[in-house]
C-alpha cells in the first residue's frame, strides 16, 4: 500500500469518502459525547471542491483521506481518516507526508489542525509527525485542541 499515490478524490469516490469517514470517527461517537463533525460534512461539496484527497489500496479503492483547505498562511488539515481494516499499514503516515508535500507545494509555510481532547490516541500520534500543540479551546460542544506543524 505504502507505494500507491495519494490523488484528488472524484465525484465517484463520494461513497467511499462518506464509507471511510464514517468507519474511521465511529468509534468516537460514544467517547466524546457528540457525532464527530467530519461524518456531517458534505463530502460531496468537498469533493467538488478539490479538498479531498484519498489514498488507495491495493484494489483501487480508497482506504484513507485528508481533507485539506488552504488560506493565505496555512494549510488546514481539516479531517483526517483511516478505514480501520487498514490500520497498521502506513496510510496514516502517508496521507501526513502527502499533506507536508502538499503545503510545499502551495507555497505555505505551515499545517494547522485540531483534533477533540477525547481522541487522545491523536494527542500521542500528531507530536510524532511534527505537530505542537498550539492551544486548547471548546467550540460549542467540542473541546479541541488545535496544533500546528511549521515547515522548513
Amino acid at each position: 500500500m505504502e507505494d500507491e499515490p495519494v490523488r484528488q478524490a472524484v465525484v465517484g469516490d463520494v461513497p467511499a469518502v462518506k464509507a471511510v469517514t464514517d468507519a474511521a470517527y465511529r468509534p468516537y461517537i460514544e467517547r466524546i459525547g457528540v457525532v464527530p463533525r467530519p461524518m456531517e460534512a458534505d463530502h460531496a461539496a468537498n469533493v467538488a471542491a478539490g479538498k479531498v484527497f484519498v489514498a488507495c489500496g491495493p484494489g483501487g479503492d480508497p482506504v484513507g483521506l485528508v481533507v485539506l483547505e488552504a488560506y493565505p498562511d496555512h494549510l488546514f488539515l481539516d479531517s483526517i481518516a483511516v478505514r480501520p481494516d487498514a490500520h497498521g499499514r502506513g496510510v496514516g503516515r502517508r496521507l501526513l507526508r502527502f499533506v507536508d508535500a502538499h503545503a510545499r507545494a502551495l507555497g505555505l509555510p505551515e499545517v494547522r489542525l485540531y483534533t477533540n481532547a477525547m481522541m487522545w490516541e491523536n494527542q500521542k500520534i500528531y507530536p510524532r509527525y511534527g505537530y505542537e500543540l498550539v492551544e486548547r479551546r471548546v467550540d460549542g460542544p467540542y473541546d479541541r485542541l488545535h496544533y500546528r506543524k511549521r515547515l522548513s
